[in-house]
């Protein structure tokens, strides 16, 4: 299996992105798909997750400002980012896994930067 990030950039506080996993070589539909970020000098850490059945999680930083989707039609899962904050910066990483059977995959990572 495979994921691959991207839709990452530079932007403005209070802008938004959004970024976009396309994952292969595996059912996506059956795996719980998770966004991750890491920003200098710190560790990685989960930013939001969704499972199968389409529920949805959220970190605390991020609730109200981030929204994260899934299209099983293109094996894809999205993180809508609004309301940027400098503290946002990081590199963003999608992984996919079923637990107990298979994964995680990970991407390589997209990078964000919000600043002026």
């Amino acid at each position: 299996g495979a994921a691959r990030e991207s839709g990452g950039g530079l932007v403005q506080p209070g802008g938004s992105l959004r970024l976009s996993c396309a994952a292969s070589g595996f059912t996506f539909r059956y795996y719980a798909m998770s966004w991750y970020r890491q920003a200098p000098g710190r560790e990685r850490e989960l930013v939001a997750a969704i499972s199968s059945s389409d529920t949805a999680d959220y970190v605390e930083p991020v609730k109200g400002r981030f929204t994260i989707s899934r299209d099983n039609a293109k094996s894809t899962v999205y993180l809508q980012m609004n309301s940027l904050k400098p503290e946002d910066t990081a590199v963003y990483y999608c992984k996919a896994q079923q637990y107990y059977i298979d994964g995680p995959y990970w991407g390589k990572g997209t990078l964000v930067t919000v600043s002026t």
